[in-house]
């Protein structure tokens, strides 16, 4: 008696609707757009910056995202013609210090953001090129991982910011992080 109750509701589960006259609606298929981090009152440099990572990696994680910021805050302001000192001179005219966005000081660091510019035809100057090259940079890829996690606090992800950047002064860059955070939206 059980089998055949069991028998008769698997029938009625692939037949469908059990109520006779009652027709078998088709589901609809909706689209899944991924819901992404904006920062509506960041300049558009941030928001550019902030639309990349999530595009090219995983990071998903608002603090996450907004300790990269807030260190690339600290390191340039977002200018990516700037060479540390504060001048604004294009990438080939820096002698001294860092340079760019996440002010790339070792000379190996340097010279890899102008081969990749000249591997990829884009001018190291900008801010597109240097976004493209940060996040496809061998020592940010080195650390990326630690990015793609989730749940850690801004303190916690400044560990590898510290591996990836490897800064001489923290400065404001951990606050700069905690106000991304509060700009920070999902949609």
């Amino acid at each position: 008696m059980v089998m055949k109750i069991f028998a008769i509701a698997a029938l009625l589960a692939v037949a469908g609707s059990s109520v006779p006259g009652e027709e078998t609606k088709t589901p609809v298929e909706l689209p899944v757009i991924p819901a992404t981090w904006k920062c509506p009152d960041c300049s558009p440099a941030e928001q550019y910056v902030l639309a990349e990572l999530q595009e090219h990696t995983k990071i998903a994680d608002r603090n996450a995202l907004a300790t990269i910021l807030g260190n690339i805050k600290q390191e340039s302001k977002f200018i990516p013609n700037i060479c540390e000192g504060g001048a604004r001179v294009n990438y080939e005219n820096c002698h001294v210090g860092g340079y760019g966005l996440i002010q790339w000081t070792s000379i190996g660091r340097y010279r890899n953001l102008g081969k990749f510019a000249d591997k990829y035809e884009c001018n190291p100057s900008t801010l597109e090129c240097q976004t493209r090259y940060m996040i496809n940079e061998s020592t940010f890829q080195r650390y990326l991982p630690e990015f793609e996690g989730s749940g850690r606090t801004v303190s916690q992800y400044m560990v590898p910011a510290y591996y990836w950047l490897g800064w001489g002064i923290k400065g404001n860059r951990e606050l700069y992080a905690y106000d991304y955070t509060k700009k920070m939206v999902l949609s």
